[in-house]
């Protein structure tokens, strides 16, 4: 009886060793060398795991300058910190294995496990199937080294795209970035027949974005260098400028804004799908909005203020912007939620607004600037 029970205990061992093994290096194809958006359950619990941590650090800070400098190190440790989190699992389901076979107590077959995996050589076990298992574990370790070394460069090589446009996006629509701003630059400063280059720009943008953030998915939680900055915000304030156009400048049509637009929200949501962000695949243009009708109406005036030629309609105008908003009004604020991006307009969690200090002093810079 006591034969049978052992039997059955090292068969579930061995069971759950292959398993673990088999299970990590399932992880390790999805997330360093599957050119798509494959969400794995065990990576996605690994950074929940870390983001928690984070989160906790976080919600003890008082300012978004601290917030910021504490999650901006979220993705670079949990993305560094992952090969080891997998090498412990490979660790632990080949002392299983080993354990099983019958290698030893546990201790020896752990220290088996060590030895084979981390190429020190200091255990060693005869036997040709056994020696397969050390030789095959023995390939774990600078494999996963070598897959994350080829990893980062091409994550870094797509942030750095990401980010060019997101700095230059400062230059035309200001801090905190802002829709209206940007339509105001633009008149004034290059005409504004000028967007449609922005929007043949950003579409590509888009594009890039939608295809590097779902496949090296610890993207979306890289920072940008500055902490007005931010992917998120970038991307909406350019949405918005192009829905403004659309709907409210008295300008004749420009299809480059529409595609620019469409573009935006469906990288905007493969990027939700991928976190399982919920939202509605198919809104009508009359579903309500996060914006409100008083806010737009000040865009409106402000628009005028800066000479914008705008339709005489405004009741017409807002139902046509909120017919474009409402295509990425939802997965846009709730991946600023996720990503915890900083304040701007239309865009951020409202909480996060600007300190008047800090406002005041930006704008004595840009003052002095254009000085």
């Amino acid at each position: 009886m006591t034969m049978i029970f052992l039997f059955i205990i090292h068969t579930i061992a061995f069971g759950i060793g292959v398993f673990l093994v088999y299970r990590t290096i399932l992880t390790a194809l999805r997330v360093f060398l599957l050119p798509r958006g494959a969400r794995d359950r065990l990576a996605a619990i690994f950074f929940v795991a870390w983001r928690k941590v984070f989160y906790w650090r976080v919600n003890r800070s008082n300012t978004y300058e601290d917030r910021d400098r504490i999650m901006a190190m979220f993705a670079p440790i949990a993305l560094l910190s992952l090969p080891g989190f997998m090498l412990a699992l490979i660790a632990l389901g080949y002392t299983l294995i080993y354990w099983a076979v019958g290698v030893g107590d546990f201790y020896e077959s752990f220290a088996l496990s060590g030895s084979s995996l981390l190429t020190l050589g200091f255990a060693r076990e005869e036997g040709f199937g056994l020696l397969l298992l050390q030789f095959s574990e023995a390939a774990m370790g600078p494999t996963l080294a070598a897959l994350l070394i080829s990893y980062l460069p091409t994550m870094y090589a797509a942030f750095s795209v990401r980010e060019t446009a997101v700095t230059l996006l400062e230059v035309r629509a200001g801090w905190p970035p802002s829709a209206v701003e940007m339509i105001g630059r633009s008149h004034r400063i290059r005409g504004l027949d000028y967007l449609t280059e922005i929007w043949e720009q950003w579409e590509h943008w888009f594009a890039a974005l939608e295809e590097s953030h779902t496949s090296l998915a610890a993207l979306v939680f890289f920072r940008s260098p500055k902490p007005n900055r931010s992917w998120v915000t970038a991307a909406g304030t350019v949405l918005d400028c192009a829905a403004l156009y659309s709907s409210t400048l008295n300008r004749p049509r420009d299809p480059q804004a529409e595609l620019c637009i469409r573009a935006g929200f469906l990288a905007l949501r493969s990027i939700a799908d991928f976190y399982r962000i919920k939202y509605d695949p198919d809104p009508a243009p009359t579903d309500p909005i996060s914006i409100s009708r008083a806010e737009f109406d000040d865009a409106y005036r402000r628009m005028q203020e800066y000479g914008v030629p705008l339709k005489p309609d405004m009741d017409q105008c807002w139902r046509d912007f909120s017919g474009w908003r409402v295509n990425y009004d939802a997965v846009l604020l709730q991946l600023s939620t996720l990503t915890m991006a900083p304040y701007a307009p239309w865009i951020s969690d409202r909480s996060l607004l600007p300190s008047a200090k800090s406002v005041a002093k930006r704008r004595s810079q840009e003052t002095q600037a254009k000085k």
